[in-house]
C-alpha cells in the first residue's frame, strides 16, 4: 500500500544533489581541514537543518533568503549561539560551494548573528588555584604523580582538555622548558612548561612504565596502559578540586582560564596570550579581559606615555 504520492523526480534529484553537495561538504572538513566528529557532527546537524528550510536549488538562495532564515530561527526561540553556528555552517558551506563553481556567490557572507554574552567561567584566584595544586598525600604513588603532572601541566600552558590527552612523549621537551600541542583546525604551536610543571612531568615519567603499555606513545596514561580519555581527565580534576576544598567545580577550561587571567593580569600583553592559546584571533581571546578598573588604571599610567600619574579626584 502506498503511503502517499510520490514526489516528482525533479524533487528526487534536487534532494540528492543537496545531500551529495553537503556529504563533499563534510568530507572536506574531516579529510582536509582536520575537524573533529563532534564538529563534523554539528555541521551536518545545522546544514540538514538548512535543507529542510530550503528545498530549492542552492544558486537561487540570495542574501535576503539567509536574512530571513535567521529572522525566523530568532522569532522561534533559538538561543543566539545557535542561530549565530548555524549561519557559520552556512557560510563554510557555501563557500565550498562557490570555490567549486557550485554557486555564484556566497548568500551568507558578511551576515552575522545576534550577539549573545559569552559566559565566563567563575575566576581561581591565584590562593585558589595554589590550593588546588597541592599535591595529594593519600593516593597511590602513580596516581598522585600522574594526576599532579597533569594538573601542573593544564595550569602552567592552558592546554586545552583535547591538547592535554592528545600528547605525545615526542611533544614534551622539558630541558627546553616546551611542549608541542596540536590544536584547534591542526594548528601546531609551541608552548613554555613552568619548573614546577617540569618536576611534575619528571616524576609522573619515572613511572609511566609501571602502568603504560609499551607500544603506547602519550603522555598520560591510564591503569590498564592506554591513552587516558578526556571524561577521565575531568574526572580527576574535579576530584583534585573537591580535595582542596574549593567552592566551585574544579575542570580542566578553569585551568586554562586561570592561566590565562592570572598571566594577563601580570602582562597585559594580550597577543601574547592569544598566541600561547592557541586562538586563531583576537576576539576570542578579548573574554579574559574582564580586569577591575583599578588594575586597568595601574596598567594604563604604567604603560601609556600620556597617562596621568595622578588620579586623584579633582586633579586635572
Amino acid at each position: 500500500m502506498s503511503s502517499g504520492p510520490n514526489p516528482p523526480p525533479e524533487a528526487a534529484a534536487e534532494t540528492t544533489a543537496h545531500d551529495a553537495d553537503i556529504a563533499a561538504f563534510l568530507a572536506h572538513l574531516r579529510d582536509v581541514r582536520g575537524h573533529s566528529p563532534h564538529t563534523i557532527k554539528a555541521y551536518q546537524r545545522d546544514l540538514a537543518h538548512l535543507r529542510r528550510l530550503h528545498s530549492g536549488p542552492w544558486d537561487q538562495l540570495k542574501a535576503a533568503d539567509m536574512r530571513r532564515i535567521a529572522g525566523q530561527l530568532a522569532r522561534q526561540g533559538h538561543h543566539p549561539r545557535s542561530i549565530q553556528r548555524f549561519l557559520s555552517a552556512a557560510r563554510g558551506f557555501f563557500a565550498h560551494q562557490v570555490e567549486h563553481r557550485r554557486m555564484p556567490a556566497n548568500p551568507a557572507a558578511g551576515l552575522r548573528g545576534p550577539r549573545a554574552g559569552r559566559a565566563l567561567p567563575r575566576d581561581l584566584d591565584v590562593d585558589q588555584t595554589q590550593q588546588a595544586l597541592t599535591p595529594a598525600e593519600d593516593l597511590d604513588p602513580i596516581l598522585a604523580a600522574r594526576d599532579q603532572a597533569m594538573l601542573e601541566l593544564l595550569y602552567s600552558s592552558g592546554l586545552r582538555l583535547s591538547e592535554l590527552t592528545g600528547l605525545d612523549l615526542t611533544d614534551l621537551d622539558l630541558d627546553a622548558g616546551l611542549v608541542r600541542v596540536l590544536g584547534k583546525g591542526r594548528r601546531e604551536r609551541s608552548v613554555p612548561v613552568g619548573r614546577m610543571a617540569r618536576d611534575a612531568l619528571r616524576n609522573w615519567l619515572k613511572c609511566r612504565g609501571d602502568w603504560a603499555a609499551p607500544d603506547t606513545h602519550a603522555v598520560f596514561v591510564s591503569r590498564r596502559g592506554q591513552r587516558i580519555g578526556n571524561r577521565a581527565v575531568q574526572r580527576r580534576v574535579a576530584e583534585a578540586g573537591r580535595r582542596a576544598g574549593l567552592d566551585v567545580r574544579l575542570h580542566p577550561h578553569r585551568l586554562r582560564h586561570a592561566f590565562a587571567s592570572h598571566l594577563l593580569e601580570s602582562s597585559g600583553d594580550l597577543r601574547a596570550i592569544q598566541e600561547l592559546l592557541g586562538h586563531a584571533n583576537l576576539e576570542t581571546t578579548q573574554i579574559y579581559t574582564h580586569l577591575d578598573y583599578q588594575h586597568l588604571a595601574q596598567v594604563y599610567d604604567a604603560a601609556h606615555p600620556r597617562a596621568r600619574r595622578d588620579r586623584s579626584p579633582g586633579k586635572r
